[in-house]
């Protein structure tokens, strides 16, 4: 049986924790402030990041990870004809995919890609998956398996305190729509089956956002099994605690995040926001 390795973006806004966990590999894309450029959760933390973001008049860029860059890490982590499961934000979000998928043919390793048409924990959230299958000996078939059932089945949803950031990044798709709406009338948005940015839902106020979540996550995933829930923020802590809350009032939670999203994805959203990505337990997955 081949070592299976994972590899993954910094669109994933993993933990320390959960990367040390699995041993998870994490690529970094580059935040571009004007003429200085970081690499994301390396030489930028998130807190560093949205001091910047609130205190200075210039938007950060983001851009992808290179090939070559991709190359050199699949194989380190990798070498010869080991096997390496890749996954990653939408592509129809990121060019990282193609990135790696343009890395995948230079290397002697196998190289599984995964599109997991989501962002931030919703992505961490299928990755985490994977590596639990890889350390439980699962075979690669197994674990893309899995994994393709994590991704149809993980919810990922989030408001946002301005479409700004969305508009003037390009990243805001079908959430178009949405420009112009009057005034306190907070969007909220979810991942869609395409991998889009799209509109769930909008909320008068700020009160009303987190009851929004709550039902969006009722009716999208069950609360008859165990659930692994990520709850993720943009300087916005004390609504995201308000939010997990009203969330453990209604799912059984077997594996739980909450942390703040990293720059990579702040970049796009801006400060204020909040959201959850939601998914069955891994062993819910297993007999789904």
């Amino acid at each position: 049986m081949h070592h299976i390795k994972i590899v993954t973006d910094s669109t994933a806004d993993l933990s320390k924790e959960q990367v040390e966990k699995y041993g998870i590999k994490v690529i970094p894309l580059i935040v571009t402030f004007g003429t200085e450029s970081f690499s994301d959760g390396v030489d930028l933390s998130a807190e560093e990041f949205y001091s910047k973001l609130t205190s200075g008049s210039e938007l950060p860029k983001t851009t992808q990870p290179s090939p070559e860059v991709f190359r050199q890490t699949y194989e380190e982590v990798a070498p010869g004809d080991e096997v390496i499961i890749s996954v990653h934000i939408s592509a129809k979000l990121s060019g990282t995919l193609n990135s790696a998928e343009l890395a995948s043919k230079m290397v002697e390793s196998r190289v599984s890609l995964v599109d997991t048409r989501t962002a931030s924990q919703g992505v961490g959230r299928s990755v985490l998956v994977a590596a639990e299958a890889a350390q439980r000996g699962m075979e690669v078939e197994q674990i893309l398996d899995v994994v393709n059932k994590s991704i149809a089945q993980t919810f990922s949803v989030f408001a946002v305190d301005t479409l700004e950031y969305l508009q003037r990044n390009g990243r805001i798709g079908k959430a178009a729509s949405l420009l112009g709406s009057l005034l306190q009338i907070r969007p909220i948005l979810y991942a869609d089956p395409e991998g889009m940015v799209a509109p769930y839902d909008k909320v008068r106020g700020r009160s009303q956002v987190i009851p929004s979540l709550v039902k969006a996550a009722l009716k999208n995933v069950s609360t008859e099994h165990p659930v692994n829930l990520s709850v993720v923020h943009t300087v916005a802590e004390d609504n995201a605690r308000k939010l997990l809350e009203e969330l453990q009032k209604h799912y059984e939670i077997a594996d739980l995040h909450i942390g703040m999203v990293g720059p990579a994805i702040g970049a796009h959203i801006g400060p204020g926001a909040v959201g959850l990505m939601i998914q069955p337990s891994f062993e819910t997955l297993l007999d789904s």
